[in-house]
């Protein structure tokens, strides 16, 4: 048998946390020395430690772990909770990063002085556009990302079973849903030769009229493309025009890097 300090080192934790171990019945010695107190445990309940420490690094709490063991839980078990586990803290992960990337980006709008020169105004034609739409729950980067990506990718996939030919580049376009006091209706598109008011493979056939737009080319994430469209916003508050819907991202070259991307954001307007 091991000492209660040796049997720390060998399953790497605390003589302090064996002993709270032992005081919540988590883990009790294989023996206590009645007339010194000293603990003893065996090299078998390395098993056991390793199962508690497991299960509370999985962020279960020790009253739920204590609660798990007494279901002796075996390895495929502990195997698939750490499987489930993982893969909620990869979201986690994935969450905060995303998170940053938005703080960031709006520091980046505290920061940016866009030079009025590098906003275009521009004639856009009339265009007729194949898309794909769908509904977030506001103009929030949380709410939009997560429709737009898939969105897009549901539209590439539905094209080629569609016998849609894409004329230009993909756009997406952002207008507030008139029904609702927050959702944007969003559309990804393609520009194509197609018949007026058809739906192919479920995909809506729509018409935009030609207009003026203020322009502007982003270079980097779209996630982090908040401070050129406040930039746009900006200077069509202060030249005195007014944005009209809906406001549109064109795609120039999105590379599988998104650091290298290149958007022309455009805002209609009157």
């Amino acid at each position: 048998m091991f000492a209660i300090g040796e049997f720390a080192r060998h399953g790497r934790v605390s003589i302090r946390m064996l002993r709270h171990y032992d005081a919540l019945g988590l883990l009790r010695p294989a023996y206590v020395d009645p007339s010194t107190g000293y603990r003893s445990y065996t090299a078998g309940q390395l098993a056991d430690l390793n199962r508690i420490v497991a299960l509370k690094d999985l962020g279960f709490t020790l009253e739920q772990v204590g609660a798990l063991i007494a279901d002796n839980l075996g390895p495929a078990e502990l195997r698939a909770l750490l499987t489930m586990r993982r893969a909620e803290l990869q979201t986690t992960v994935a969450e905060s990063y995303a998170r940053l990337a938005q703080v960031e980006s709006r520091l980046r709008g505290l920061e940016a002085d866009v030079p009025p020169a590098d906003i275009v105004v521009k004639e856009l034609p009339a265009v007729r556009l194949v898309a794909l739409t769908a509904t977030a729950a506001s103009f929030t980067p949380e709410d939009i990302t997560p429709v737009v990506r898939p969105l897009c990718a549901e539209l590439g996939r539905r094209l080629p079973d569609a016998d849609v030919r894409p004329a230009g580049r993909l756009t997406c376009l952002y207008e507030r849903n008139q029904e609702s006091e927050d959702e944007v209706l969003v559309r990804a598109t393609v520009p194509a030769a197609v018949d007026a008011g058809g739906n192919l493979n479920g995909l809506d056939v729509i018409d935009l009229p030609a207009t003026r737009a203020a322009t502007l080319v982003h270079r980097g994430p779209i996630d982090q493309v908040l401070p050129a469209w406040q930039a746009v916003a900006r200077w069509i508050d202060e030249n005195n025009h007014r944005a009209v819907e809906p406001a549109r991202e064109l795609y120039l070259d999105t590379p599988e890097d998104p650091a290298d991307w290149v958007t022309e954001l455009q805002e209609p307007i009157s």
